[in-house]
């Protein structure tokens, strides 16, 4: 989206830089992140079951039925 305002540019904004040899610092509690944690949750993963064992069971009815 361009800017198409007529005023002043706005002041940048000082960042203050972090220490040599250390990541940002957290901010808040910590908390869980990523692929592996959604996976852990009970009803997804009953989700993900009953999705394979339909794919198995037309898988078996493809092979040895058809």
């Amino acid at each position: 989206m361009l800017d198409t305002s007529q005023g002043e540019p706005p002041a940048p904004v000082h960042v203050p830089e972090a220490p040599v040899g250390q990541g940002p610092a957290p901010v808040g509690p910590p908390e869980p992140r990523g692929c592996l944690f959604a996976l852990s949750q009970p009803p997804l993963m009953i989700f993900l079951a009953v999705i394979g064992l339909l794919l198995l069971l037309a898988a078996v009815h493809d092979l040895y039925l058809l």
